[in-house]
């Protein structure tokens, strides 16, 4: 009966979870004083460090989905999502027909025949390597990476005439605009008695544009498709034919038509091919990203754990107080379970602002940085973009978040406990 007293008892002294009264408790252990100001520091490193774990780990994501993001655009935007070429390395003939059966097929839109060769890109300030690609003037205005706001001259009647149009930062290096003169070199040129001579031929330069991808405006030429064929004597034929599709993700499925109507002799590659190693190495970086930038958020949550086990150690006095005075053993449960659960919850919240707004501007960022540093902190030539780019996700930020919530409730969880297990009895008496 005595024991049965004690139960009801001690039942009727509990209170409501998460009562008034248990969040001043918490929120009172939370400020310590000067005998309890390690308590204090530690919980103000845990805060941070939860903060920054959780502002970095948004910010490297939504760059690693930015950098994803801008290469797959720049990509589709010079090129097709899927090309067609000869396994033999002959050029394709009848390619005007090809290329209209091509069009017929569900979910294509464009097929674009093509030259390409390597030459040597020449004028009195430089010499460099360059890629000419021999296309027609409609074929061209097609691409968003080329005909856009950053052009610079006009495509008007490019097919009708001997000019090309090159990447700015090809015509930069080489101290050229729109109307000055570009010399190629082609070191397949015409046979004679003492073997294969260079072509050597000079274009006007009609245009210049800019995809955004250091490598491709740095080397690469448009040139019209019939002076390609007569510059790197293709005769009649291309070097293959580029098909532009409604849904590059759906790129397999076309892909497969397409191959049903291929002659013989003729392969076929698609975007997701061509670039699957650069693309999964994006990926594995990411993730290892994910994995390092996730400990941050773990070290601090394990300093929540050790900051409350001496918050415990010094309030042992309090909580056999407030255990002779009614309060079960789930009321110090959560009082603690509060006091930590407020430092993962403010720092996330503060991580998540800062992150989020920090992967809003990270481009003024890093413009203030080159201009505070005066070094160049996002060199176009190694990262292939021209500018750093940033594309959150807010399913994957509130992961984040939920993440370094998850992390922060269970480092609460054994401090809390053993709270509530101190004997009040054993607790007054080491006091």
């Amino acid at each position: 009966m005595e024991g049965e007293a004690k139960g009801m008892n001690e039942t009727r002294l509990d209170t409501r979870p998460f009562s008034a009264w248990e969040r001043m408790v918490a929120w009172r252990y939370l400020h310590s004083r000067r005998r309890e100001g390690v308590v204090s520091v530690i919980a103000g490193f845990s805060f941070i460090g939860i903060m920054l774990g959780v502002a970095t780990l948004i910010i490297v994501m939504a760059v690693m989905n930015g950098f994803r993001k801008e290469l797959m655009d720049k990509i589709l935007g010079f090129s097709g999502h899927i090309t067609v070429y000869s396994a033999r390395l002959v050029p394709i003939v009848g390619y005007d027909a090809l290329s209209e059966r091509i069009r017929q097929i569900e979910g294509v839109v464009s097929a674009m025949p093509f030259v390409e060769g390597q030459v040597m890109a020449t004028s009195r300030r430089a010499a460099t390597g360059a890629r000419v690609r021999g296309i027609r003037e409609a074929d061209l205005k097609r691409l968003r990476g080329i005909d856009n706001d950053k052009r610079k001259g006009s495509l008007e009647g490019f097919d009708a005439q001997e000019g090309v149009a090159v990447g700015w930062r090809l015509a930069w290096k080489h101290g050229l605009k729109v109307g000055d003169t570009i010399t190629l070199i082609s070191p397949e040129g015409e046979e004679t008695p003492f073997g294969i001579t260079p072509r050597i031929q000079s274009f006007p330069i009609l245009a210049t544009f800019e995809v955004g991808m250091s490598l491709i405006d740095s080397s690469l030429v448009y040139m019209p498709l019939k002076v390609a064929q007569d510059y790197f004597n293709m005769s009649d034929g291309v070097s293959g034919i580029e098909i532009m599709i409604t849904d590059p993700q759906a790129v397999d499925a076309v892909a497969e038509r397409i191959r049903r109507v291929l002659p013989p002799g003729l392969v076929l590659v698609t975007w997701k091919r061509a670039n699957q190693t650069f693309f999964n190495a994006l990926e594995v970086e990411r993730n290892v990203m994910f994995i390092i930038l996730a400990l941050i958020i773990l070290v601090a949550a394990l300093n929540i754990i050790s900051g409350l086990i001496m918050l415990v150690k010094d309030k042992g006095a309090d909580i056999a107080i407030l255990r002779t005075m009614g309060a079960a053993r789930g009321a110090v449960l959560r009082i603690f379970f509060m006091t930590g659960a407020a430092i993962g919850v403010a720092g996330t919240l503060a991580g998540t602002v800062l992150g989020v707004v920090f992967s809003l501007n990270v481009e003024n960022v890093r413009r203030f940085l080159e201009w505070l540093t005066g070094a160049n902190l996002f060199p176009a030539e190694l990262y292939y973009l021209s500018r750093l780019p940033a594309d959150m996700d807010p399913m994957e930020t509130a992961g984040i978040a939920l993440f370094a919530l998850t992390l922060s409730f269970l480092a609460t969880i054994y401090p809390a406990w053993r709270a509530a297990s101190l004997d009040p009895v054993e607790a007054l008496r080491h006091e």
